[in-house]
């Protein structure tokens, strides 16, 4: 077997669709900057990887990677589903929201294939506590009293369309129990 085919094979039994630069150095035992870039140079070429953006490919053609997992892989760094993306997808807040909401220990605003997103930065002291946070398909994202409590966080005096359907005794303890 060569190397290429060692390294295509390592590729396919990984399993993931998203790789950063280093993730593909890793995973192909390459150390050498120039060796790895011309290694995923070649790739794209033959269709084998696809650029998301610099730094960031996919096995996938990127419509066909789901936006929650694009957008969090596009932070690379700790982050979770929450404010306004929850809160509209609960029936609580009835704007329409034009990008997807993350919390995560950086702020940032970006776009890629068309979708737009936003991550605000919280306290790493509040960030990490994983009260009210469930993992579904690898990815974390709130619950409703927990993306209500973050909101809070944010601005305390935000209107909630639906304040009625707020459960906000859990609101409280998930504030409680995290801090803020």
């Amino acid at each position: 077997m060569t190397k290429k085919d060692k390294k295509l094979v390592a590729l396919l039994r990984d399993g993931r669709e998203l790789y950063h630069t280093q993730d593909l150095g890793v995973l192909w035992d390459i150390s050498k900057e120039n060796t790895l870039y011309t290694t995923i140079k070649r790739y794209i070429a033959a269709g084998i990887l696809f650029r998301v953006h610099k730094g960031l490919y996919s096995t996938k053609k990127i419509d066909q990677i789901d936006k929650l997992k694009l957008g969090l892989s596009s932070l690379h760094h700790y982050g979770y589903l929450s404010t306004e993306s929850v809160l509209v997808r609960d029936g609580i807040i009835f704007q329409d929201i034009k990008y997807i909401t993350f919390i995560s220990d950086i702020s940032k605003r970006f776009k890629i294939n068309g979708t737009y997103y936003l991550a605000r930065k919280m306290n790493p002291k509040y960030l990490y506590n994983n009260t009210g946070i469930y993992m579904k398909d690898n990815q974390r994202i709130a619950l409703t009293e927990r993306a209500v409590a973050d909101m809070l966080y944010f601005n305390p005096k935000y209107h909630f369309d639906r304040k009625d359907v707020i459960n906000w005794e859990k609101v409280k303890e998930i504030k409680k129990e995290i801090g803020y």
